[in-house]
């Protein structure tokens, strides 16, 4: 349980809404990580979590749609937390951008999205997107990470290094907290 010095900086820190889509991307996405390390530290909750970073990111950027497909079954995903508009509710593996980035576990950026074969389209606003697996400690995939932008081309070499370093705080060992009755 956090103490309440732990929890009045994390509140704190949490009213911190950044918005950095004018900073350079190098720079904007070491403010994100320095934030949400603030915010999810002594946080276990992986749900808890996924709704913290997709609301962080989603603001600080100005993204169309922001959020976490979890896997729920050996091959099928269902909208966990987000940002935006409503989201397709599941996506079976190897289908759209990312069902694909699931079944191969690999960053898919699409610059174009009527240029991508299969796309799906969720929202007929978004116009490129950015697809993240995220792995646990034991390397097992529990989620993408999912982000649409209205612009054109809106992701590059940069947003896949910030976003897949962001989704490291998953794979990192974490004590579970026994809850209190």
């Amino acid at each position: 349980m956090a103490s309440e010095n732990e929890d009045h900086d994390r509140s704190r820190v949490a009213e911190l809404a950044l918005d950095l889509r004018n900073v350079p991307k190098s720079a904007a996405y070491a403010e994100l990580e320095d934030q949400l390390d603030a915010v999810l530290a002594g946080i276990t909750d992986e749900i808890a979590a996924m709704a913290t970073i997709s609301a962080v990111l989603h603001h600080a950027f100005g993204h169309l749609w922001t959020g976490f497909y979890r896997v729920v079954e050996p091959s099928l995903l269902r909208v966990g937390p987000y940002q935006g508009t409503l989201g397709c509710l599941e996506i079976a593996f190897g289908k759209g951008v990312c069902g694909l980035a699931a079944s191969e576990r690999r960053t898919i950026v699409v610059p174009d999205v009527n240029d991508f074969p299969g796309h799906i389209t969720c929202d007929a606003r978004a116009a490129s997107e950015i697809v993240v697996p995220v792995l646990d400690s034991s390397r097992t995939l529990i989620a993408v990470l999912d982000v649409d932008s209205s612009q054109p081309a809106a992701f590059d070499e940069q947003d896949r290094e910030g976003l897949e370093r962001l989704v490291k705080w998953f794979a990192r060992p974490r004590m579970r907290q026994a809850v209190e009755t």
